[in-house]
């Protein structure tokens, strides 16, 4: 009798296990697919702006009038360190770092996008000052509505990554604030390859153009 209640005990943690981890997997493949849209979403916004640079600057400036790769540079530096930051965190959790540790580099990951949005806002108080708003031309309405679409994207990643902390600290590294976790890492990476394209592609292009 204990045997078989042993066995049936064995048999129901097993499959809530593979329940569990099942549930895991679509949770993660379903992300991945929201992360595809939205790359599409940014390769037509990077394809409008294409369009733009060169159709639509009517009386204002060209992408060599209005940029210059220096701040651009800092953003790009402090983006690139933050998925490195981001990397020392997960890989903390998976070898069973204490959740201090995992904390604290998630908090330098925060801290580096916070840089990275501070410069990029200060670049639009600058050119807005300048006289160079989106009202200008089409070519500058398609510039702040792409690099700002992508500041709203690490700014919702900043947010994400203080509600998780918040819930670590709550509830502990369990299984779901892992999982949670990898999420937003996968989210944070994939606004780095995109800043790669932005950058290379407005401030690069636009400076040797």
């Amino acid at each position: 009798m204990s045997a078989t209640m042993t066995h049936e005990g064995a048999v129901h943690t097993a499959s809530h296990d593979h329940g569990h981890h099942d549930k895991t997997g679509t949770v993660i493949f379903g992300f991945w697919i929201f992360l595809m849209s939205d790359l599409i979403a940014f390769s037509l916004m990077i394809a409008n702006y294409a369009d733009a640079e060169w159709h639509g600057i009517a009386n204002g400036p060209s992408p060599h009038e209005l940029f210059s790769l220096g701040l651009p540079t800092i953003e790009t530096m402090a983006l690139l360190i933050s998925t490195f930051t981001f990397g020392l965190c997960t890989l903390g959790m998976k070898y069973g770092a204490s959740m201090k540790r995992t904390v604290f580099w998630l908090v330098v990951t925060l801290a580096l996008g916070a840089i990275f949005l501070g410069i990029e806002l200060y670049e639009f108080h600058e050119f807005w000052t300048e006289g160079n708003t989106p009202q200008v031309s089409g070519f500058l309405t398609a510039y702040y509505s792409l690099v700002g679409l992508h500041g709203l994207h690490v700014t919702s990643g900043i947010i994400w990554g203080i509600l998780l902390m918040v819930q670590m600290k709550t509830f502990g590294m369990n299984d779901l604030m892992k999982s949670r976790l990898v999420r937003l890492g996968l989210f944070w990476h994939m606004l780095d390859i995109v800043w790669i394209a932005l950058f290379t592609k407005v401030y690069l292009m636009g400076v040797l153009s």
